[in-house]
Protein backbone atom coordinates (compact mmCIF):
# COMPACT_ATOMS: atom_id res chain seq x y z
CA UNK A 1 0.00 0.00 0.00
CA UNK A 2 1.38 3.41 -0.94
CA UNK A 3 0.94 6.00 1.80
CA UNK A 4 -0.30 9.48 1.00
CA UNK A 5 2.87 11.46 1.73
CA UNK A 6 1.00 14.74 1.22
CA UNK A 7 -1.00 13.92 4.35
CA UNK A 8 2.18 13.55 6.41
CA UNK A 9 3.83 16.61 4.85
CA UNK A 10 0.73 18.67 5.63
CA UNK A 11 0.62 17.44 9.22
CA UNK A 12 4.32 18.19 9.77
CA UNK A 13 3.92 21.64 8.25
CA UNK A 14 0.85 22.40 10.36
CA UNK A 15 2.69 21.33 13.54
CA UNK A 16 5.94 23.10 12.52
CA UNK A 17 7.92 19.85 12.64
CA UNK A 18 11.27 19.89 10.84
CA UNK A 19 12.54 16.40 11.77
CA UNK A 20 10.77 13.39 13.25
CA UNK A 21 12.24 9.96 13.99
CA UNK A 22 10.92 6.89 15.77
CA UNK A 23 12.87 3.69 16.26
CA UNK A 24 16.20 2.30 17.47
CA UNK A 25 18.65 4.72 19.09
CA UNK A 26 22.34 3.76 19.02
CA UNK A 27 25.51 5.81 18.66
CA UNK A 28 26.36 5.07 15.04
CA UNK A 29 22.74 5.12 13.92
CA UNK A 30 21.96 8.48 15.48
CA UNK A 31 25.04 10.17 14.00
CA UNK A 32 23.29 10.55 10.64
CA UNK A 33 20.31 12.26 12.26
CA UNK A 34 22.65 14.51 14.25
CA UNK A 35 24.41 15.55 11.03
CA UNK A 36 21.03 16.28 9.46
CA UNK A 37 20.07 18.44 12.45
CA UNK A 38 23.39 20.33 12.20
CA UNK A 39 22.86 20.95 8.49
CA UNK A 40 19.28 22.10 9.09
CA UNK A 41 20.38 24.55 11.79
CA UNK A 42 23.19 25.87 9.58
CA UNK A 43 20.64 26.90 6.95
CA UNK A 44 18.50 28.85 9.44
CA UNK A 45 19.30 32.44 10.32
CA UNK A 46 20.42 31.70 13.87
CA UNK A 47 23.11 33.06 16.14
CA UNK A 48 25.98 30.65 16.79
CA UNK A 49 24.88 30.44 20.42
CA UNK A 50 21.28 29.59 19.51
CA UNK A 51 22.39 26.96 17.01
CA UNK A 52 24.76 25.35 19.54
CA UNK A 53 22.07 25.42 22.25
CA UNK A 54 19.47 23.76 20.03
CA UNK A 55 21.96 21.09 18.95
CA UNK A 56 23.11 20.52 22.53
CA UNK A 57 19.54 20.00 23.78
CA UNK A 58 18.91 17.61 20.88
CA UNK A 59 22.05 15.58 21.72
CA UNK A 60 21.30 15.46 25.46
CA UNK A 61 17.71 14.34 24.96
CA UNK A 62 18.75 11.60 22.51
CA UNK A 63 21.53 10.51 24.90
CA UNK A 64 19.01 10.27 27.76
CA UNK A 65 16.82 8.03 25.63
CA UNK A 66 19.75 5.83 24.61
CA UNK A 67 20.90 5.43 28.21
CA UNK A 68 17.61 5.08 30.06
CA UNK A 69 14.94 3.70 27.74
CA UNK A 70 13.35 0.56 29.18
CA UNK A 71 12.30 -0.53 25.69
CA UNK A 72 15.09 -2.41 23.90
CA UNK A 73 15.42 -4.14 20.57
CA UNK A 74 18.09 -6.54 19.28
CA UNK A 75 20.20 -4.91 16.60
CA UNK A 76 22.69 -6.74 14.41
CA UNK A 77 25.44 -5.26 12.30
CA UNK A 78 27.36 -7.46 9.87
CA UNK A 79 30.34 -9.04 11.59
CA UNK A 80 29.21 -8.08 15.10
CA UNK A 81 27.29 -9.69 17.92
CA UNK A 82 23.67 -8.58 18.33
CA UNK A 83 23.30 -5.77 20.86
CA UNK A 84 20.33 -4.32 22.70
CA UNK A 85 19.53 -0.79 21.53
CA UNK A 86 17.06 1.64 23.04
CA UNK A 87 13.84 2.57 21.28
CA UNK A 88 12.55 6.13 21.29
CA UNK A 89 11.00 8.95 19.35
CA UNK A 90 12.22 12.48 18.73
CA UNK A 91 10.78 15.59 17.16
CA UNK A 92 12.59 18.81 16.26
CA UNK A 93 10.44 21.74 15.27
CA UNK A 94 9.94 25.47 15.50
CA UNK A 95 7.26 28.01 16.28
CA UNK A 96 7.61 31.76 15.99
CA UNK A 97 11.11 32.56 17.37
CA UNK A 98 11.56 29.26 19.20
CA UNK A 99 12.83 25.80 18.36
CA UNK A 100 11.64 22.79 20.34
CA UNK A 101 12.95 19.30 20.92
CA UNK A 102 10.53 16.67 22.17
CA UNK A 103 11.40 13.06 22.93
CA UNK A 104 9.45 10.04 24.13
CA UNK A 105 10.66 6.71 25.42
CA UNK A 106 9.54 3.96 27.76
CA UNK A 107 10.77 4.06 31.36
CA UNK A 108 10.26 1.87 34.41
CA UNK A 109 7.58 3.24 36.73
CA UNK A 110 10.00 2.97 39.64
CA UNK A 111 12.00 5.83 38.06
CA UNK A 112 9.12 8.29 37.61
CA UNK A 113 9.53 10.05 40.97
CA UNK A 114 13.30 10.39 40.49
CA UNK A 115 12.91 11.96 37.04
CA UNK A 116 10.02 14.17 38.16
CA UNK A 117 11.99 15.35 41.20
CA UNK A 118 15.07 16.18 39.14
CA UNK A 119 13.19 18.14 36.48
CA UNK A 120 11.00 19.95 39.02
CA UNK A 121 14.13 20.98 40.94
CA UNK A 122 15.89 22.20 37.78
CA UNK A 123 12.81 24.22 36.82
CA UNK A 124 13.10 26.18 40.09
CA UNK A 125 16.65 27.35 39.36
CA UNK A 126 17.68 30.45 37.42
CA UNK A 127 20.66 30.37 35.01
CA UNK A 128 23.15 31.21 37.76
CA UNK A 129 21.69 28.50 40.00
CA UNK A 130 21.86 25.99 37.16
CA UNK A 131 25.57 26.76 36.59
CA UNK A 132 26.29 26.26 40.29
CA UNK A 133 24.25 23.05 40.45
CA UNK A 134 26.08 21.76 37.34
CA UNK A 135 29.46 22.33 39.03
CA UNK A 136 28.27 20.51 42.17
CA UNK A 137 27.01 17.53 40.17
CA UNK A 138 30.26 17.39 38.17
CA UNK A 139 32.15 17.02 41.46
CA UNK A 140 29.68 14.31 42.56
CA UNK A 141 30.20 12.42 39.30
CA UNK A 142 33.97 12.65 39.58
CA UNK A 143 33.73 11.18 43.08
CA UNK A 144 31.57 8.25 41.90
CA UNK A 145 33.15 6.17 39.10
CA UNK A 146 29.91 4.17 38.69
CA UNK A 147 27.80 7.25 37.95
CA UNK A 148 26.03 7.34 34.57
CA UNK A 149 26.27 11.12 34.48
CA UNK A 150 24.78 12.30 37.81
CA UNK A 151 21.87 13.89 35.93
CA UNK A 152 24.21 16.15 33.96
CA UNK A 153 22.22 15.71 30.74
CA UNK A 154 19.06 17.10 32.32
CA UNK A 155 21.04 19.96 33.81
CA UNK A 156 22.51 20.79 30.39
CA UNK A 157 19.03 20.76 28.84
CA UNK A 158 17.77 23.11 31.56
CA UNK A 159 20.79 25.41 31.09
CA UNK A 160 20.27 25.66 27.33
CA UNK A 161 16.47 25.82 27.33
CA UNK A 162 14.84 29.24 27.43
CA UNK A 163 11.69 28.01 29.20
CA UNK A 164 11.08 25.41 31.92
CA UNK A 165 11.36 21.78 30.80
CA UNK A 166 7.93 20.25 30.28
CA UNK A 167 7.22 16.55 30.72
CA UNK A 168 4.49 13.93 30.98
CA UNK A 169 4.23 10.31 32.07
CA UNK A 170 1.65 8.07 30.41
CA UNK A 171 1.04 4.68 32.03
CA UNK A 172 1.48 1.62 29.83
CA UNK A 173 1.08 -0.99 32.57
CA UNK A 174 2.03 -1.54 36.24
CA UNK A 175 5.75 -1.61 35.38
CA UNK A 176 6.21 0.79 32.46
CA UNK A 177 5.22 4.27 31.29
CA UNK A 178 5.95 6.57 28.39
CA UNK A 179 8.12 9.53 29.39
CA UNK A 180 7.80 12.58 27.15
CA UNK A 181 10.15 15.55 27.57
CA UNK A 182 9.82 18.91 25.79
CA UNK A 183 12.37 21.73 25.77
CA UNK A 184 12.21 25.12 24.03
CA UNK A 185 15.19 27.16 22.89
CA UNK A 186 14.87 30.73 21.64
CA UNK A 187 16.27 31.44 18.18
CA UNK A 188 17.42 34.85 19.34
CA UNK A 189 19.65 34.03 22.33
CA UNK A 190 22.97 35.77 21.88
CA UNK A 191 25.10 34.63 24.81
CA UNK A 192 25.77 31.27 26.39
CA UNK A 193 23.61 30.21 29.32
Amino acid sequence: MILDMNEYTGMMSKLNINIIYSGPMWDDGIKGIAEMVKAHLAHDDLSVTASKSIFSVFVEQVTNMMMYSAEKEKFEQPGSKPVDVSIGMLVLGHKENTFFVQTRNVIKNENINIIKGRIDHLNTLDKKGLRQYHRERMRDENDNPESKGAGLGLIEIARRATAPIEYTFQTINEKLSYFTMYAEISQTIQEAN
